[in-house]
């Protein structure tokens, strides 16, 4: 039966009452699935116990300043793998479709559509039973407005002119990585989530690129926000390295980030700019070890793996006979190390400094769990709020500058020769300093990028 159907070609204009969409024009696509929505800015919340989300559209290709706020509710998330073979989660909507001689419910997936040609796709199942296709014709339903869109659309709102961030992370659903994907989003930016091991490189005098999984170009960012795990900080910082190349600015360069990682050279700066730190030693001859010992003030001391990361490849040698031979068997295997004193009076506490753009914007005090070991390194525990002295915000503000890091954890213990600094984290967690101090940490790292790039900025969101 076809005489009830509707004849559609390639290309057509479709209106959505439901989202306040008046005009749009979409592609006729019966080898998709899934019809998609060019959407951005997209958060869900919850209304009278539902699940739903709002989401900003630009209804016109190449029309940056008309912005419809949009809201549906929201029927499910799902993967959803585009023509190019990226795979992505979508938040799934359904609202109604009017093509000007009828209307009928579709389903349709949210996604960033600035690459495409068309700000919308019909795919087959929003056809199934209702519509025919006609590939050789185009705007079948003879309501093509392009020469009206700005009458149709005076009445729409200027688009706040937000900015594109990239998550440049490994893991989607941690928390921090959440938190500033939702920061980003109420602040009115695009954010998107790159998976560093999704991303590869085109290093080309003339036209250097990066592209992601399934040949996604990546392009016209403003701002990514590295977030590197230790295990691939070498190509963490090469990737960051590559945007920075592309003039996208960089809320922790890959300098900082790479020097920060390197605890030898970490500490010779930190020293060079007169911040005290434990008494540390390095030598690269087991034939050292007793004097290495002795010159931390013996034992108990702590031996470091200089390639070891928040608590891991740290060990507590409680006797000289205990810290010569967990030194010989590091130097046995190659393994480059630091022996350090350790700070007894301490009593397994450290603080946790939040620095952002050269100010402490919140402090915690981190204490190892009954029968934890902490031995001048943070391995979790108990997290509460502390009042950190004049002297340790100036210690962690200076710690930062000269790891020339705009963001950074600056973790101080305090001693009896007074503070002393332990270490910058170039990638510090929010988890655990916004449960304590409920403070909006992700948020002020976007206001970072907002104060560094205002020029790109004509309207500042709002606080």
């Amino acid at each position: 039966m076809t005489e009830n159907k509707v004849i559609l070609g390639s290309e057509e204009w479709f209106s959505f009452p439901e989202l306040d969409i008046p005009a749009i024009k979409a592609r006729i696509d019966s080898g998709a699935k899934t019809s998609a929505l060019h959407a951005i800015n997209i958060a869900p919340f919850q209304k009278d116990g539902e699940n739903w989300v709002k989401f900003d559209v630009k209804p016109i290709q190449n029309d940056l300043k008309t912005v419809i706020h949009c809201q549906a509710q929201l029927v499910d998330k799902r993967i959803v793998k585009s023509s190019s073979g990226f795979r992505e989660q979508r938040f799934v909507i359904r609202t109604t479709l009017d093509i000007g001689s009828g209307n009928w419910p579709i389903e349709m997936t949210l996604t960033n559509r600035d690459s495409m040609g068309f700000r919308m796709l019909l795919g087959r199942e929003a056809m199934s039973g209702r519509v025919l296709v006609d590939p050789e014709q185009k705007y079948v339903l003879k309501n093509n407005p392009t020469d009206k869109l700005k009458e149709i659309y005076k009445n729409a709102p200027e688009a706040q002119n937000g900015l594109r961030i990239a998550l440049l992370a490994s893991n989607p659903e941690l928390y921090s990585n959440k938190r500033i994907m939702e920061a980003g989003t109420i602040r009115g930016h695009e954010m998107e989530f790159l998976n560093i091991k999704e991303c590869y490189m085109k290093l080309d005098a003339k036209l250097p690129e990066i592209h992601y999984r399934g040949g996604k170009i990546l392009h016209r960012f403003d701002a990514i926000i590295p977030r590197i795990r230790p295990s691939v900080t070498f190509y963490g910082c090469a990737l960051t390295r590559q945007f920075e190349a592309l003039k996208v600015f960089s809320l922790n360069s890959s300098k900082a980030i790479a020097q920060s990682r390197d605890k030898l050279y970490s500490l010779q700066l930190l020293l060079n700019q007169g911040i005290d730190i434990p008494t540390t030693g390095f030598a690269n001859s087991p034939l050292d070890t007793d004097d290495l010992i002795k010159m931390v003030g013996g034992s108990p001391l702590i031996v470091k793996l200089l390639e070891g990361t928040q608590g891991k490849g740290v060990v507590l040698a409680e006797t000289k006979k205990a810290a010569e031979s967990v030194i010989n068997a590091f130097k046995s295997v190659n393994a480059n190390i630091l022996v350090q004193e350790f700070i007894k009076e301490a009593n397994g506490k450290d603080i946790r400094c939040f620095v952002i753009d050269g100010k402490v914007v919140a402090a915690i005090q981190r204490e190892a769990l009954p029968g934890e070991f902490r031995a001048n390194v943070h391995l979790g525990g108990k997290a509460s709020v502390i009042k950190v002295t004049d002297e340790e915000k100036r210690i962690a503000i200076k710690a930062a500058k000269a790891m020339e890091l705009k963001v950074a954890g600056v973790d101080i213990i305090r001693s009896a020769k007074g503070p002393l600094l332990l270490e910058v984290n170039s990638s510090p967690g929010l988890e655990g300093i916004e449960g304590a101090t409920n403070k909006d940490i992700a948020g002020k790292m976007i206001k970072a990028i907002e104060k560094n790039l205002k020029f790109k900025l004509t309207k500042q969101p709002t606080e």
